[in-house]
C-alpha cells in the first residue's frame, strides 16, 4: 500500500495549508492515520493523529491552530493548519497504519508517504 501526499508550499506567518494524503493498493485496510513532521536538524515528530474511528490527537505545540480529519470511504487523511507560524516550516509526512490482506495472510505495517514541505516565511 502506497501513500501520496500533497499539499505543501510556501506560505506567510499567520497563514494557511491544507495537507492531504491518499492511501492506494488492493485488499487493506487502515487503522490509525497521522502527520509527522521534520523540521532541518530536529528529529522526526508527531503531529496529529486519527483512528479509524475518528479519535483525535495532537502535539500541543499545535492544538487549537491544527485540524487533522480522515474519509475513510477514499483512504485519506488531511491536514487544515491554520496560524501557521514560522517554526512550523518543515518536510510533512503522512503515516498509515495498515493490514493487507495477501494471499499468503495478512500482514500489518506502518506506511509512509514520500513528504511534503511547508515552509513558513515573508
Amino acid at each position: 500500500v502506497q501513500l501520496q501526499a500533497s499539499g505543501g508550499g510556501l506560505v506567510q506567518p499567520g497563514g494557511s495549508l491544507s495537507l492531504s494524503c491518499a492511501a492506494s493498493g488492493s485488499r487493506f485496510v487502515i487503522y490509525s492515520m497521522g502527520w509527522y513532521r521534520q523540521a532541518p536538524g530536529k528529529e522526526r515528530e508527531l503531529v496529529a493523529s486519527i483512528t479509524s474511528s475518528g479519535s483525535t490527537n495532537y502535539a500541543d505545540s499545535v492544538k487549537g491552530r491544527f485540524t487533522i480529519s480522515r474519509q475513510n470511504a477514499e483512504n485519506t487523511v488531511y491536514l487544515q493548519m491554520n496560524s501557521l507560524k514560522r517554526e512550523d516550516t518543515a518536510v510533512y509526512y503522512c503515516n498509515a497504519d495498515i493490514v493487507e490482506h495477501r494471499d499468503s495472510g495478512p500482514e500489518a505495517y506502518y506506511s509512509w508517504g514520500q513528504g511534503t514541505l511547508v515552509t513558513v516565511s515573508s
